[in-house]
């Protein structure tokens, strides 16, 4: 919508410090890109006539230096905190944003309509949760804001807008990172090779559509890779950034309480990995990308701050007088350390509601995440013991020779569930994978309602919708 006669017009910023004349030149041009796109207040400044005090009145700006030079007299701490409003022209070389960010005057985070970042946090913990022999890679995420609280609860999730890896934007530099569904009909107009051509223009013609679902979808293939494999291709620049998509957000499962680290998100992530078809090796590109994080670096690089944003998820934040059902495998169990983590805090002030929880993995020495956190919670009047009404039940799929999943600890646990069940405050809170955990759990608690609780076969289905619809049994679940 333009904006009324009244308003002033929107100002670009762009702050340069040279040594050599190469960041002053950068800083014209981008000036001259922002003019040129209708930007009608621009001021291209070196940064010894800018007071940084200044800067959180800026919505925009950009600036042209390297870390080496920000990080004094004062400048780190005032980027950093508006981080979500400033590019780094020089970290991200400025013809990769010339058109992005100059002439649209938006830097990549403001391409996202829910506009900027609620939090920017930095990573404190970054730990491995599952041994060296597991094929997965489990992590545990500590997020922090040193100087103030954050605002969440626990049932949130927090979406994350991840960086690419540097070796990636190198790549992209030479030949311009695209998505695939829509530039292999744009590249076949700019290649100059015959066959090249011919090829592209058949993975475009209804003819070539199941070739092109195979080499592009089921191998995953990037940009990249497909520019790489048809060199005669030449599109000019613009061209190549107008079809750039912008990074998408990732949203996790918190799995902390804000009463016990209100300064702090935590997150249990799986590192995204799998094989195509043709055996090529990918990789998730946030999970990926916060496991590369380190610490002990990120209060020293501001590039290691992360913009996160945090939404109400589909888990209702329970009351301390509810009695909990909780059903989490594998990561699944990221949302019930928060809720049995808040539970622990609220029982210290007040009486709490018992808690059973259902956790499932493959090995109890290898992936049987946050071991000692439920250990703890299941003894000694903890909110998960025995003697407070609660219960932690495991299941190791592999450590035997019949597989054992949730669905079958809670056949194991069917009076204790009942029970709990009984009460008309209790809930059932399911959270995993999407595949089969969520039927296989639900027929476990309506054969446990049949069987044991006497329901009659044709009115558990209708007992177990009348708990959905009254929001006592909630699934949250993921592929």
């Amino acid at each position: 919508m333009a904006a009324s006669s009244s308003e002033p017009p929107e100002r670009l910023v762009v702050l340069y410090a040279s040594q050599t004349g190469n960041a002053m030149d950068a800083a014209e041009r981008v000036g001259r890109e922002a003019e040129r796109g209708g930007c009608l207040a621009v001021d291209v400044l070196s940064m010894d006539c800018f007071d940084p005090s200044c800067l959180p009145r800026e919505r925009i700006f950009g600036h042209t230096l390297p870390e080496s030079l920000w990080v004094r007299d004062g400048w780190k701490g005032y980027l950093c905190r508006v981080w979500a409003r400033r590019f780094n022209l020089w970290e991200v070389q400025y013809p990769k944003i010339l058109i992005e960010s100059a002439r649209s005057m938006s830097p990549a985070l403001k391409y996202h309509n829910e506009g900027e970042p609620q939090f920017m946090l930095q990573m404190v913990t970054n730990q491995c949760l599952t041994k060296g022999d597991s094929d997965r890679d489990v992590r545990h995420f500590e997020l922090e804001d040193r100087y103030s609280p954050i605002s969440y609860q626990v049932g949130d999730a927090l979406e994350i807008l991840p960086s690419q890896n540097p070796s990636a934007v190198d790549a992209f530099i030479k030949r311009c990172n695209l998505d695939p569904d829509c530039y292999i009909t744009i590249m076949s107009y700019f290649a100059t090779d015959t066959d090249e051509k011919e090829k592209l223009q058949y993975l475009t013609s209804p003819e070539g559509r199941d070739d092109l679902y195979w080499y592009n979808q089921k191998e995953n293939r990037t940009v990249l890779e497909v520019l790489q494999e048809f060199p005669s291709v030449h599109m000019p620049f613009e061209w190549l950034v107008q079809l750039t998509p912008p990074l998408k957000r990732r949203a996790f499962s918190i799995s902390s309480s804000p009463l016990v680290h209100p300064n702090q998100i935590h997150l249990t992530v799986s590192i995204v990995s799998w094989r195509t078809p043709l055996k090529r090796t990918r990789h998730g590109l946030c999970s990926t990308w916060l496991a590369g994080l380190s610490p002990n670096e990120v209060y020293l690089r501001a590039e290691s701050i992360i913009p996160c944003w945090i939404h109400r998820g589909s888990l209702p934040h329970p009351k301390p007088s509810v009695p909990l059902v909780l059903i989490g495998p594998g990561t699944g169990c990221a949302p019930f350390r928060a809720f049995v983590e808040e539970r622990a805090a609220q029982s210290v002030a007040e009486p709490t509601a018992p808690v059973l929880f259902f956790f499932g993995c493959r090995n109890q020495d290898n992936d049987f995440l946050y071991k000692d956190f439920w250990l703890n919670h299941a003894q000694d009047q903890g909110v998960l013991s025995l003697e407070k009404g609660g219960g932690l039940f495991v299941a190791f799929s592999r450590d035997q020779p019949q597989k054992v999943y949730v669905q079958d600890k809670i056949r194991e646990q069917g009076a204790r569930v009942l029970n709990m069940l009984c009460s008309s405050e209790a809930t059932i809170y399911v959270a995993g994978s999407s595949t089969r955990m969520p039927a296989d759990v639900t027929a476990a608690l309506e054969e446990v309602l049949c069987q044991q609780g006497g329901v009659p076969k044709n009115d558990v289905w209708q007992w177990v919708t009348g708990l959905k619809k009254n929001g006592k049994f909630i699934i949250e679940t993921w592929s």
